[in-house]
């Protein structure tokens, strides 16, 4: 039982340790960005049903080289517009996340990456691209540059 509590907390930690930290408030976001003197990489995303989506979370976002990046160097901001009823958000994020499409993704376009200065200017943005997590990394910085 000891072992296998031990077990649990070094998985818990190390996990932890790898978790890309995104926040959903988009004020929150700018101050974070403000203070920490970072852009903010805000992802419109369709976690239950873009096929897209999924392989950006996959390839790019949770990949260790990137979250170790983007931990240093960006705020991370989601947007996310899931359709399953179990991964509903709720009504206020939901209100929160149109008002961020309004502004930076009229298009509707899944997946869509915004990168933004730390007042909430665009810098520019990208979509889903079959690239390492290093090439990303290098397509956002370029718009920051």
């Amino acid at each position: 039982m000891k072992k296998y509590f031990i077990l649990s907390a070094i998985i818990l930690i190390f996990g932890s340790l790898q978790a890309q930290k995104w926040q959903t408030d988009f004020k929150k976001a700018t101050e974070m960005a403000a203070q920490a003197n970072k852009p903010i990489v805000l992802v419109f995303s369709g976690s239950d049903w873009c096929a897209p989506c999924m392989k950006l979370e996959k390839e790019i976002w949770s990949t260790a080289e990137f979250i170790n990046y983007s931990n240093e160097h960006y705020i991370m901001l989601k947007a996310d517009f899931p359709r399953k009823s179990k991964n509903t958000v709720d009504a206020q994020q939901k209100e929160a996340n149109k008002q961020l499409a309004e502004k930076y993704n009229k298009s509707g376009f899944f997946p869509l990456v915004v990168v933004l200065d730390k007042q909430g200017k665009m810098y520019g943005s990208l979509g889903y691209k079959k690239v390492s997590p290093k090439e990303y990394i290098g397509l956002i910085d370029a718009m920051v540059k």
